[in-house]
């Protein structure tokens, strides 16, 4: 029997999982896995500028097109450097396969250069993490690791490689099936339950859907768009839910929670049952958890078992993916009577609309309007902070258009390489970052990357000075003490005891291009338009575009953390 190297086989069986693209970054743990990717042409290799920005171009990867991302990185920093991102993805449910370098077996816990005890530091951050041990469980390890990442509530895996155990020679075999004790994941649905839930829907007068990331994850947007047509029962989301149906569909409310709308909040406070498909039901979405939808008897569909009562009692739990389970609802539902309860709604929406406040200045309002009117078919990526408010308020979601984000775990520094890993996964497409100027910061160097491999991101940095998420909290609940928000203060601003400041830096325009990417400046709302008609010209060429916004800008409504949902901040 031909015998290859552990190195080759791990080539192979990428190319066996129908692997097109790998994120990696080298190192002497990793060079003899480079060298057998050097010699294919199947697979891509996008080298970025570092792995915590590279495992987030694998994920966004795989969220925007279904499969499984994969990075590749060497042992020690290179693998601690995937920590935050491997977070990211474990609190997103997002399919990852991340090979990490490690030194050779009889060196492991000697404190060998560069050794760490990924697999370990990473355990409950993963969905799964294993040292390879022999070379000939590699195989096998593999076929195991890809089907765990994309099966159940999908999720990152982690593969520890040891150098050593790579140059062995063994099988040059791939296994095709997968058999793991202990793992079965339930898709099916337990139709028992679900008629009783229909049954409970069908009766309740003041029904509400809640639409999680699990909805999109298991692409049932469609689906769930009949079941809500013709239950007519009305929808909120999450921010991770968001576009589970169109936006502008007359039934969606609006998002949830602290990044809510006022209608939709004020919804769950008063329905009488809430339908939940696909969320965690986490604190950002409940706020004080005794006040969270108190009238409510609670249907709650999830892949994951741990997810359900987790946070809220729920009065029907359906372990099931998403998808089955709106498609089997989708043959049993019938129209429920909701014309009074629409008629509230409609009627908080109209006391308290979801609408900034008309200023002559520039607002992120008007920004994220011009892009809807210019950018029908487009997949935007949202960074952390303050924006990220913004863009789950205002940006409108379609049949041709998505959006993505860090929600779980909130991860500043994802947007931009997230946008990278997009826009390599979907080169038709336009893809849009949406970034404050803290952020923008965290992963900057990611700019080389997108020039080298020709991406015609339009990259929105908007820039009110500040980290403007925590200086909101800082504004209405901490006495505008701007304690460590503000971009400017340094060695000047305390010398004078805040009385000045330094220039704002860096020249984001001047910066861009220093990497070779167009820059624009914008800081009056007539040239919003003007600005994307030029980023569009741009086809192989990253375009940022600094919007200079007013520190004082505020998301509204804001629930005050640990506060309840009826009790938002409307206006101050």
């Amino acid at each position: 029997m031909r015998q290859i190297t552990g190195n080759k086989l791990l080539v192979r069986a990428l190319k066996e999982e129908g692997v097109d693209t790998v994120f990696g970054y080298p190192g002497a743990c990793t060079i003899d896995i480079s060298d057998e990717l050097y010699k294919q042409d199947d697979i891509k290799v996008i080298l970025p500028r570092h792995e915590q920005a590279l495992v987030h171009e694998a994920d966004a990867y795989a969220r925007t097109t279904g499969k499984v991302g994969v990075c590749l990185v060497t042992s020690g920093p290179g693998a601690t450097n995937l920590v935050t991102g491997l977070a990211t993805a474990n609190y997103d449910s997002v399919p990852l396969v991340c090979f990490t370098g490690q030194v050779a077996k009889h060196l492991i816990g000697n404190d060998a250069f560069q050794e760490v005890d990924i697999v370990g530091i990473t355990r409950s951050i993963t969905k799964y993490g294993v040292t390879v041990r022999n070379r000939e469980d590699l195989g096998r390890i593999i076929k195991e690791a890809f089907y765990i990442a994309r099966t159940g509530r999908p999720g990152p895996v982690l593969i520890d490689l040891p150098k050593d155990v790579m140059g062995e020679l063994g099988s040059a075999e791939y296994p095709s099936a997968v058999n793991i004790r202990g793992y079965k994941p339930n898709t099916s649905v337990h139709m028992g339950q679900l008629k009783k839930a229909l049954k409970m829907l069908k009766k309740a007068k003041k029904p509400l859907f809640l639409a999680g990331g699990g909805v999109n994850i298991a692409c049932a947007n469609d689906v769930f768009t009949e079941v809500v047509n013709k239950t007519n029962v009305p929808v909120v989301t999450t921010i991770m839910g968001r576009g589970a149906v169109p936006t502008n569909h007359p039934l969606f409310i609006g998002n949830l929670g602290m990044p809510g709308c006022y209608a939709a909040n004020m919804a769950v406070g008063e329905c009488d049952l809430l339908f939940s498909i696909g969320t965690r039901v986490n604190d950002r979405i409940t706020g004080k958890l005794h006040s969270f939808a108190p009238n409510a008897q609670i249907v709650h569909i999830d892949i994951d078992t741990s997810s359900i009562s987790r946070n809220i009692h729920v009065d029907i739990p359906i372990v099931a993916d998403a998808l089955e389970a709106v498609q089997k609802m989708n043959e049993y539902v019938e129209p429920c009577d909701t014309e009074k309860w629409l008629a509230q709604i409609r009627k908080w929406d109209e006391e308290h609309p979801l609408k900034m406040k008309s200023k002559p200045q520039m607002t992120p309002q008007d920004i994220i309007e011009e892009m809807n009117r210019q950018f029908d078919d487009a997949i935007i990526v949202s960074d952390v902070g303050q924006h990220q408010m913004f863009v789950s308020q205002y940006t409108e979601i379609t049949e041709k258009k998505r959006m993505i984000m860090s929600g779980g775990l909130g991860t500043m520094g994802y947007g931009f390489p997230g946008a990278i890993g997009a826009q390599i996964g979907n080169p038709d497409k336009r893809v849009i970052a949406v970034s404050g100027d803290g952020g923008m910061q965290m992963n900057i160097q990611e700019f080389a990357t997108a020039v080298l491999e020709e991406l015609p991101l339009i990259l929105c940095v908007f820039n009110n000075e500040y980290l403007g998420m925590v200086r909101q909290w800082q504004k209405l609940f901490y006495g505008k003490r701007y304690s460590m928000t503000n971009l400017r203060s340094g060695a000047l601003y305390r010398r004078t005891n805040g009385q000045e400041m330094p220039e704002y830096t860096p020249d984001f325009v001047k910066l861009a291009e220093s990497y070779g990417a167009k820059g624009f400046r914008v800081s009056r709302k007539e040239d919003i338009a003007a600005a994307f008609e030029e980023a569009k010209k741009n086809t192989k060429t990253p375009t940022l575009i600094e919007f200079l916004i007013d520190p004082e800008e505020i998301v509204y409504p804001m629930v005050q953390p640990g506060g309840s949902l009826d009790e938002m901040i409307l206006d101050c």
